[in-house]
């Protein structure tokens, strides 16, 4: 697989995970009022700004990850570990009657898409790291020469 999709996955996961946070720590209440979002349960200032600080270290993750390969495996595995409980958490809530099923694809976009897309990227580095040990990357080694 040509690994430059993955890594411009990663890159687009990794801002948009930074702008989302950046977004909540700067106004949490401008943030709160996105669509689905009111549903969840009280604006509380501190608890977004809590989940703000998680998603500019999940982006931090994603984009050192996409930087250094002999990383990748490690930082993205810490994302979808956080990224995939976030989303098992809001099957949960339908589970349990908290939220209707509609939840579940109002949520999908920004809660199970980036869970499912960073696990594969997972795959993709824990398979590219298994298979790159004796191979070259020329776009990664002409990085480290300069």
């Amino acid at each position: 697989m040509n690994r430059r999709l993955p890594i411009a996955l990663a890159l687009a996961l990794g801002l948009g995970a930074i702008a989302s946070g950046l977004f909540m720590l700067i106004s949490p209440a401008n943030w709160f009022a996105v669509p689905g979002v009111t549903t969840t349960g009280p604006f509380n200032q501190h608890f977004l700004r809590d989940i703000g600080l998680i998603f500019l270290l999940i982006g931090i993750a994603m984009l050192t990850g996409a930087a250094r390969p002999a990383a990748r495996v490690t930082l993205w595995s810490l994302a979808v570990l956080w990224l995939g409980g976030h989303a098992l958490f809001h099957f949960w809530e339908v589970a349990v009657g908290i939220c209707g099923t509609g939840a579940l694809v109002q949520d999908f976009p920004a809660v199970t898409l980036p869970a499912i897309l960073t696990a594969a990227l997972v795959l993709w580095a824990w398979r590219d790291a298994a298979g790159g040990s004796h191979r070259s990357h020329p776009v990664e080694d002409s990085r480290a020469a300069q």
